[in-house]
């Protein structure tokens, strides 16, 4: 890569997602399709690590930060980015931030810069935290499809939607506790930031109609009114302020400048010595292998296996973004930490913007477990269920019948009603896992198992809610967890950092084995619910597509002979 020259800006054009770990194949073209966002992918780890060489960088005198197009960012995601802006700004150098408009997660990110611009036809969208769900029991019923879910945990609500009309008071009050907590530190970031009084931003918000009137119906001056921004510009105004403080390039008509990837590739990252080992948990967890995107529990135990068996790594960090999925992989994934911490190399876990139920229970064999103040964790539930619809092939009418050698046999058929006393075997299978959940969390936090049951029953928590209920050891970013993991491997500052990643190409299959597809194109058929055909705008189909693919992918998997599976799914997200 050619040398940088003096006076060069950094520009940091974020479009699409920020993840911990690049995803690729058709799992994300389905999601992306269905959700209407871009595919585009930025690791987190890239970001952060050209925000800390540009901070020492004699040649870079400035960052540009646009991040009109970044679509896809959890909390702790921000968070994380945000303080590599103000490591950058401690240094001395300058941060500088443009949009046509900002929704309130690319606002995050400009607040943290020296100086915040906004297009004059643009607006600041600051709206707060949480979510509406579709409930599908009365269409469910009159469909002839009965979900049978069996749960443990009073706030477990992952499957809520699928036997109930609407939210559960406990499911209210829990995720309104969730999401305030995550509000008033979004708040209070942005406040300080900003140097904003505190709650103005709230109180802003609760006299909108007002403010908006006064500034005329002018969104962009509303902005400027309330010091969200600093000045409004154009883009080619802003390219002309860069040039006057830096250098113009001839070649571009523009400021001299060098993007995140041009620049990622001039850092040349340490290959030999002591390392400290990084295994990146990024999605739903699965029984078996699974590509980059997802947590397979066989394949990510050997990433960790492997690290273990690597000389070299002297430590490993559990970089976990996930809410949850099959248990028996969850534990597949534990075990695996369990011997590494066995074998004599520290465990530390670093949570980012989810750590839920399955994504909890991965970290509960580590040396230490450190959660950002606004990961979303705690989720401790397990749940199953064995969708039927016997009563829809009533009405078409088709009637089913055979014979078998044992109840057990058919005792699950989607065409056929659940057998009673199935439910109950599985009931009692959800009630041990539920107990094995709660003893190891206990074991891990050196409790007992009535304190962890009294936080548990499927509630989430803010990581700084799981704090002070003792589901975590402490508060901290991903950098603190490698220093920690430095610090308990006695290795000097500076140790390099490896990656152990999987092999791609494994998911494609894994998708097929689980049948996603058809179940979506089959859901849609028994249904007839072709949602975006009938008028529904896609925002408004897209979430009922996955929810009802999703149900029939359940009833896939227990139809075709495999056991039923004990899910410790949150079914959450980061906001």
């Amino acid at each position: 890569p050619p040398r940088l020259q003096d006076k060069t800006a950094l520009v940091l054009s974020l479009k699409g997602s920020i993840v911990e770990q690049r995803s690729g194949g058709l799992r994300d073209r389905l999601t992306g399709q269905a959700q209407g966002t871009p595919s585009d992918q930025v690791q987190l780890r890239d970001v952060l690590a050209v925000l800390d060489a540009a901070a020492k960088d004699p040649h870079i005198d400035r960052v540009v930060l646009l991040p009109d197009e970044l679509s896809g960012a959890g909390m702790v995601t921000l968070r994380e980015v945000s303080a590599a802006l103000d490591r950058v700004r401690a240094s001395g150098k300058q941060v500088v931030a443009w949009a046509s408009g900002y929704d309130q997660r690319q606002y995050y990110l400009a607040a943290h810069a020296d100086e915040v611009y906004l297009d004059p036809m643009g607006a600041v969208m600051i709206e707060g935290f949480g979510r509406y769900r579709n409930y599908y029991k009365d269409a469910l019923d009159r469909l002839g499809v009965t979900a049978n879910v069996i749960r443990v945990g009073t706030f477990k609500n992952a499957a809520e939607p699928y036997f109930a009309n609407g939210p559960s008071p406990a499911s209210l009050e829990a995720e309104g506790t969730l999401w305030n907590g995550l509000w008033a530190t979004y708040t209070a970031d942005v406040e300080k930031a900003r140097k904003l009084p505190a709650g103005s931003i709230a109180k802003g918000i609760d006299d909108a109609p007002a403010r908006f009137a006064a500034a005329g119906g002018n969104s962009a001056q509303l902005a400027l009114r309330e010091k969200l921004v600093d000045g409004l510009k154009t883009r080619d105004e802003l390219r002309q302020l860069l040039i006057e403080r830096g250098v113009k390039d001839d070649a571009t008509k523009s400021f001299r400048q060098v993007s995140l990837d041009a620049y990622l590739a001039t850092l040349k990252p340490q290959t030999t010595g002591d390392a400290i080992g990084v295994v990146v948990a990024e999605g739903e967890i699965v029984d078996g292998d699974a590509a980059a995107g997802t947590i397979g529990g066989r394949s990510t135990a050997e990433l960790i296996r492997k690290a273990r068996e690597d000389a070299s790594i002297k430590a490993l960090v559990l970089r976990v973004n996930s809410p949850g999925g099959s248990a028996f992989g969850s534990e597949l994934v534990r075990r695996e930490l369990a011997l590494t911490r066995a074998a004599g190399k520290p465990v530390v876990v670093s949570m980012g913007d989810v750590a839920a139920s399955g994504g909890y229970w991965i970290t509960m064999s580590s040396d230490e477990v450190i959660a950002d103040p606004a990961t979303i964790t705690g989720s401790i539930g397990v749940f199953a269920m064995l969708p039927t619809a016997d009563k829809l092939l009533d009405k078409l009418p088709v009637h089913t019948g055979g014979v078998t050698t044992t109840w057990l046999k058919g005792a699950y058929d989607p065409r056929r009603p659940l057998d009673p006393r199935l439910a109950d075997i599985v009931q009692r299978s959800i009630e041990y896992t539920y107990s094995d959940f709660i003893g190891k969390a206990a074991a891990a936090r050196k409790t007992t198992p009535d304190k962890i049951d009294a936080v548990a029953q499927g509630r989430v928590w803010t990581g700084a809610q799981a704090l002070t209920r003792g589901l975590v050891d402490k508060l901290g970013s991903f950098d603190d967890a490698l220093k920690d993991a430095a610090q308990r491997a006695k290795l000097p500052a500076g140790t390099r950092i490896t990656y152990i990643e999987p092999q791609p190409g494994r998911l494609e299959r894994l998708l097929s084995d689980l049948g996603v597809n058809g179940a979506l194109a089959q859901v849609a058929d028994r249904l007839d619910m072709r949602l975006v055909p009938a008028g529904l705008p896609l925002q408004a189909a897209a979430p009922m597509q996955r929810d009802l693919a999703w149900l029939a992918a359940m009833a896939d998997r227990a139809h075709s002979g495999q056991p039923v599976m004990a899910l410790t799914h949150c079914l959450c997200g980061a906001p």
